[in-house]
């Protein structure tokens, strides 16, 4: 639960601090980054407390997460970029708690 709770406040804390004079505008951009999880779908089961999301769901790879990295460098891509990579963040962290 603390898990899905960090994954609305981190972006909301992260575009409030960053990105204020557009924080509302960077936080939906950061929200909708979370489609990033329809790759579960593919798994069996689709939804496994105990499973390592990064390096097993084909969206949370190296190659992917090096892409959502690359995306910081894009202005236009900036809000993109910080949602994955937020995203990634919590869900290497999940992986090691």
């Amino acid at each position: 639960m603390v898990h899905l709770v960090l994954h609305v406040l981190a972006p909301l804390i992260v575009a409030r601090l960053a990105f204020t004079s557009r924080w509302r505008f960077a936080y939906t951009v950061m929200m909708a980054t979370m489609v990033v999880d329809i790759d579960h779908l593919i798994a069996d089961p689709i939804y496994d407390p105990n499973r390592c999301s990064v390096g097993f769901h084909p969206l949370h790879g190296a190659f992917p997460i090096a892409m959502y990295c690359a995306l910081l460098a894009v202005p236009k891509f900036r809000y993109v970029g910080v949602g994955l990579v937020i995203h990634m963040l919590l869900d290497g962290i999940d992986c090691i708690v």
